[in-house]
């Protein structure tokens, strides 16, 4: 008897918490219809995960978008498409962060925007440069109809984007349109564990989130000493612009290494997530080749090829040759070293490794965690890194996808995080309608 009131209840409590979603939902949708511009379109892919406007139909007709719809939803990933005309409303540099910002949701989004096309995501989601190399894949060649390009884009980020569907999106209503799938799963889990889930889900944001000011925390020391050493760099070199025998070249040099120098302080100012620190190590790999080809010129000597930094400590600079190093227990693998550290271990003697502080004491940084990941993968980029680090603890954790969901944000796919993400991923860019001109990657977003 005790089970029956009880189940009786929770029925009342669920009919009462449905009855009272469904009037908010209708109260809001006529102001939701009223909206316009950059608001429309965030409106209506909080319901659906594709969007045309009225003046762009021509480009995506009604059972086209409706397709492309349907396999973004049965694919459940939070993938958002919207199809807009070349108006006022939707300024080239402003419309992507605009539309997530509207939206509020972590996601991918791509918009065509008159005959061009871009892209860009949270982080978490989908890594920058996954993001600029499908733009760039789709927007290749002769430009093509919308339906052809959104679907080729479609087709290749569903399989790696991360993340799941929003329940904002649901099954909606054929008769009033009221979205009723949201109110459902609401309604479930109302039933089924109340206010206990949501807890759950707060307590797993707040593990990640203290995960993530941790990471960032151990790397800006790291990255801090390395700012520090490149500026000592550049006051030991003493170079003036208008000393003897200075020409235009040694001065180009000179100036992208102050650049690289302001750009590397100015990222880390604002890093926010461990894999933003990718943009200050880069920069500051670039600075050191740029003095080195200045220090070469000075001396009379050639230029330098562009090598990838010391393997060891790319504080070293760049490396002169490869030479061949096991780590403890590992395979031994061709790494790029410098002149000083190639001595050594042609000499017998250990290379002079960069070490970070760990619980364990002082660690080389490959075998100091996953946080120094974005750091070394800033100063190793074009895909060499995986072979360079095979076999060390950082290694090992780059490999597994848990690695990427540690430290990819503060939310998953799909979540509804309001204003909360990084502008750099949807700022600027180049609605090119084709060829390799999808600029605006200086931020690393799209």
């Amino acid at each position: 008897m005790r089970t029956r009131l009880i189940s009786m209840r929770w029925g009342s409590l669920l009919s009462g918490l449905l009855l009272a979603l469904s009037a908010t939902a209708l109260a809001v949708a006529p102001q939701a219809a009223a909206a316009t511009g950059v608001a429309a379109v965030g409106e209506a892919l909080k319901e659906g995960p594709v969007y045309v406007d009225p003046r762009a139909e021509a480009q995506l007709p009604k059972a086209e978008a409706d397709a492309l719809a349907k396999k973004i939803k049965d694919a459940g990933k939070p993938v958002f498409v919207a199809v807009l005309p070349a108006a006022a409303e939707f300024p080239q540099d402003k419309v992507l962060a605009a539309v997530r910002a509207e939206t509020g949701i972590t996601g991918l989004y791509a918009i065509r925007l008159g005959e061009g096309f871009n892209a860009g995501a949270d982080r978490a989601v989908m890594p920058a440069n996954a993001v600029r190399n499908l733009t760039e894949a789709v927007k290749t060649g002769a430009p093509v109809d919308a339906s052809t390009q959104l679907n080729n884009f479609v087709d290749q980020a569903l399989t790696q984007t991360k993340g799941s569907a929003p329940a904002s999106w649901g099954t909606t209503g054929a008769d009033d349109g009221v979205p009723v799938g949201g109110l459902v799963t609401l309604g479930a889990v109302a039933a089924v564990g109340g206010g206990g889930a949501y807890a759950l889900v707060r307590r797993n944001r707040k593990k990640k989130e203290e995960a993530r000011r941790e990471a960032v925390e151990r790397l800006s020391v790291v990255v801090d000493e390395d700012i520090t050493a490149f500026g000592e760099e550049l006051e030991r070199l003493d170079f003036h612009p208008g000393e003897p025998g200075a020409d235009d070249a040694m001065r180009e040099d000179y100036e992208r290494g102050l650049d690289s120098y302001e750009k590397a302080k100015q990222i880390m100012t604002s890093v926010r997530y461990p894999e933003e620190v990718t943009g200050v190590t880069q920069a500051l790999e670039d600075g050191r080749y740029a003095l080195a080809c200045l220090d070469a010129r000075r001396q009379g000597e050639p230029v330098p090829e562009r090598r990838a930094p010391c393997f060891f400590d790319p504080r070293h600079g760049p490396s002169t040759e490869d030479a061949t190093w096991a780590p403890a227990a590992a395979a031994a693998r061709t790494v790029p070293v410098c002149t000083a550290d190639a001595v050594r271990l042609r000499d017998g003697l250990d290379p002079a490794v960069r070490t970070v502080d760990t619980e364990r004491g002082p660690r080389p940084y490959y075998d100091a965690g996953p946080a120094y990941g974005p750091w070394a993968g800033g100063y190793f980029g074009g895909g060499i890194l995986p072979g360079l680090l095979m076999g060390t603890m950082l290694g090992s954790m780059m490999s597994t996808p848990a690695y990427a969901a540690d430290y990819g944000g503060g939310y998953d796919g799909g979540d509804v995080s309001g204003a909360d993400f990084n502008p750099s991923d949807f700022g600027g860019g180049d609605f090119g309608g084709g060829g390799f001109d999808g600029g605006g990657f200086d931020g690393g977003g799209f």
